[in-house]
């Protein structure tokens, strides 16, 4: 299969979200990391979106926008992703939507993705999030929140995922990466 770019146009927006505003100015003041996740209706999107809570919960870290950060160009959120050294993408499988996304807007060095799938490996052949108790889904996202802070901690970040290294996967677009 040949990869191809795929262009997406839309619409821009003069319009800010109040809220965003204040957290992307608290972040930019502050010096914190951008953490986004998957948030697709899939249990590995759920799982990707309570880890990138949980890591946002740490100290440098704080929970981004996606949706301003790639649409709203001129918001504080994206400023925030913009000024930022590292951009860290939870993607919930080895898909990569959003890391996809945000290496076409942020670039490749500006992106720390993770692979939550792939530290967790379960739940390949379910799609409903209520198919999963909570306390799994839970315990799911606290181990893939420990292999982002080791690898965040070691500096690890910036080599491809094999199996044994580890579930980082800096630039989205590389194959054989995290199952692609």
């Amino acid at each position: 299969m040949e990869n191809r770019q795929i262009k997406l146009n839309f619409q821009d927006t003069n319009g800010h979200c109040p809220a965003g505003e204040a957290t992307g100015n608290r972040m930019i003041a502050r010096g914190n990391t951008p953490v986004i996740s998957c948030e697709g209706s899939c249990i590995r999107g759920e799982i990707a979106r309570l880890a990138a809570n949980m890591l946002a919960g740490q100290d440098g870290y704080g929970r981004g926008c996606h949706g301003e950060m790639l649409s709203v160009p001129r918001s504080a959120m994206a400023k925030w992703a913009g000024q930022a050294r590292k951009i860290v993408v939870i993607d919930g499988c080895f898909l990569h939507c959003h890391g996809r996304m945000m290496e076409g807007v942020y670039g490749r060095d500006k992106l720390a993705v993770f692979d939550a799938l792939a530290v967790y490996n379960k739940y390949t052949d379910i799609m409903d999030i209520d198919d999963v108790p909570e306390s799994e889904r839970k315990e799911a996202a606290a181990q893939v929140l420990e292999k982002i802070l080791e690898t965040m901690k070691t500096g690890a970040v910036g080599t491809d995922f094999t199996e044994s290294s580890g579930a980082c996967c800096t630039g989205a677009a590389r194959s054989g990466c995290c199952g692609s």
